[in-house]
């Protein structure tokens, strides 16, 4: 009896031994990505509720913590710093604060944070500041100094938890300097993804064995070469062609994605992208085999998590309410009164008072002879009546400064060419489409291209033929005066920063100028940004009525018109 029960014993302890030398630990990864100042579940543009925010996010967050523990990372993925009057305000105009952002995200104990190209857009002075006030590093592997080549933010980010090693390595779009003027990231290199993850993988393999690899990219899933040279979305890309990686998560082309992917070496990696607004989080669970301290297996899952059902964190609300009550304040004040509304609707189908009211503008500040704008959100509306800060992020999206170029009447012409080739469907017949629509189901958008690059033109009269082909449409009849248009005449032209810096590529694909032209063309900047410049001509006139310029029109009329009617019900179904 006592050699069974020794023998028990002994069995007992070679099991207790076994299982003491292996381990499953489970850790739960939430991403955010292009938030665009949505912190609060409160719209300050529309004055509406919210079904995204940050204090939304901040509950799910903490309902995971209460399961996971420390084994939760939570991640940002970049483009916080731009969209509504909360980051705005604490960009420009309570720089002395800390930034509501970094205090949120600080509050909410992320883990690491990326850089996204509307942070850049900010300018050194915004973005230096939220780096340095958050408690957390803000990565940038591809975000070199020129003066050294060395990164000007951390690489990546070590994060130990339950005996498990993890790293995190960031990376931006390089297409940067496609889009924003060079004084906005001075001293500033943007490399190639794919290139810099060949670099880094292999140090951070060697140097902190890793046993999870993490991808934060603020960079879409895959498309073209912008301009040529830069590889914008370039995720799935690094996903495939560089092993190592368990997991990309991805920004910046504001899609959803959740998917998996072979990279060389026939490894598995999943690639998910929760798009913008906090709507939703990319959610990843990846639990590890651990057996006497080393990895055995791992596996890893991932879904995309709604916050429309998910109410805002009480505690969140009552920590930043004097935060919420400055930006409210803010957005309220009075700027002058419109006799009649705008809306960027009419802005599809031909002149509008929405975009003219723009041109009308840039005219003004620039003394230009031409101005190029186009509807920068989708559908956007100012009713008439009182008209305070709020309407002016409606009125103009970005915080694109405005540029003063020289353009031949050849490469206007060029350039509208490509707008209204982004724009219009060629028209074979009268039941035809005028709007360019999509041609992908599930596409989540009703046209083939985004609405910010329709730029019409003002300070000439011309006609756009839609049964023409692209590159025949645009005919410009004369200046606006009336004298001739000349087509080897030197032009000044006004255009936002975005398209000056080469964004949507009209002004290099359409009007042939070389990228590295654009500088040069360069003759006038403004210091501020174009919505300040905006606000400022509001106050000053008080009271206005803003009305269309009618200075061009698509033809055929008898087939446009009843076009035009058709594609209006079908583009906005209410």
């Amino acid at each position: 009896m006592k050699r069974i029960t020794t023998l028990c014993i002994a069995l007992l302890c070679i099991l207790l031994s076994a299982a003491a030398q292996e381990k499953v630990v489970k850790l739960k990864v939430i991403e955010t990505s292009d938030v665009h100042g949505n912190y609060y579940p409160y719209n300050f543009i529309t004055q509406r509720p919210w079904d995204g925010s940050l204090a939304r996010v901040y509950s799910y967050v903490q309902e995971q913590r209460r399961q996971y523990g420390d084994n939760l990372l939570l991640l940002d993925n970049g483009d916080i710093l731009q969209g509504q009057p909360t980051a705005y305000y604490y960009n420009y105009i309570d720089t002395v604060s800390t930034h509501l952002c970094a205090a949120m995200l600080n509050y909410m104990k992320y883990d690491a944070g990326n850089m996204g190209n509307h942070d850049v857009e900010t300018g050194h002075a915004v973005y230096d500041r939220w780096v340095r006030q958050c408690r957390f590093p803000i990565l940038g592997a591809n975000i070199v100094r020129t003066a050294d080549g060395k990164p000007y933010l951390p690489p990546y980010k070590v994060i130990e938890r339950d005996g498990v090693k993890i790293v995190v390595i960031g990376m931006i779009t390089p297409a940067i300097p496609a889009w924003l003027s060079e004084n906005l990231w001075q001293g500033l290199r943007f490399d190639d993804m794919v290139e810099t993850a060949r670099h880094w993988v292999p140090i951070i393999q060697e140097k902190e064995h890793p046993d999870v690899l993490l991808g934060l990219f603020h960079s879409g899933l895959e498309g073209h070469l912008m301009l040529g040279k830069y590889d914008e979305n370039a995720s799935l890309e690094v996903a495939q062609k560089v092993p190592g990686f368990d997991a990309v998560l991805i920004g910046h082309d504001h899609t959803r994605h959740c998917l998996k992917t072979l990279n060389t070496t026939g490894d598995s990696v999943l690639v998910i992208d929760p798009a913008n607004n906090a709507r939703v989080v990319a959610d990843v669970d990846i639990t590890l085999h651990l057996k006497d301290g080393k990895l055995t297996s791992k596996e890893v899952a991932g879904k995309l998590t709604p916050m429309k059902d998910i109410p805002a964190s009480a505690e969140f609300m009552k920590e930043f309410a004097p935060q919420y009550k400055a930006v409210e304040k803010f957005v309220s004040t009075p700027i002058g009164t419109f006799e009649e509304g705008i809306s960027t609707r009419p802005a599809y189908f031909g002149p509008s008072a929405f975009i003219d009211f723009i041109h009308t503008l840039q005219l003004s500040i620039t003394k230009a002879d031409v101005s190029f704008a186009a509807p920068l959100s989708f559908d956007a509306e100012i009713p008439k009546g009182t008209i305070r800060v709020s309407d002016m992020f409606n009125l103009y999206k970005f915080e694109n400064m405005l540029y003063t170029m020289r353009l031949s009447g050849q490469e206007i012409k060029g350039y509208l060419e490509m707008s209204y080739a982004l724009w219009t469907n060629q028209m074979k017949s009268p039941d035809d489409h005028l709007l360019l629509f999509s041609d992908t189901p599930g596409k989540g958008f009703p046209l083939q291209n985004a609405s910010f690059n329709f730029d019409s033109a003002a300070g000439i009269i011309y006609t756009v033929d839609v049964t023409k082909p692209a590159g025949e449409k645009v005919h410009i009849v004369s200046m606006a005066d009336g004298t001739p248009f000349l087509p080897n005449h030197i032009y000044k032209v006004a255009v936002n920063s975005y398209r000056g810096n080469g964004g949507g590529e009209l002004l290099t694909k359409g009007a042939g100028i070389p990228k590295a032209e654009l500088q040069e063309r360069i003759v006038f900047s403004t210091d501020k940004d174009l919505r300040y410049y905006l606000m400022e001509y509001i106050k000053k006139q008080g009271r206005m009525n803003p009305k269309a310029l009618n200075q061009w029109k698509f033809i055929p009329e008898n087939w446009t018109v009843p076009a035009s009617q058709r594609d209006y019900k079908l583009l906005f179904r209410d």
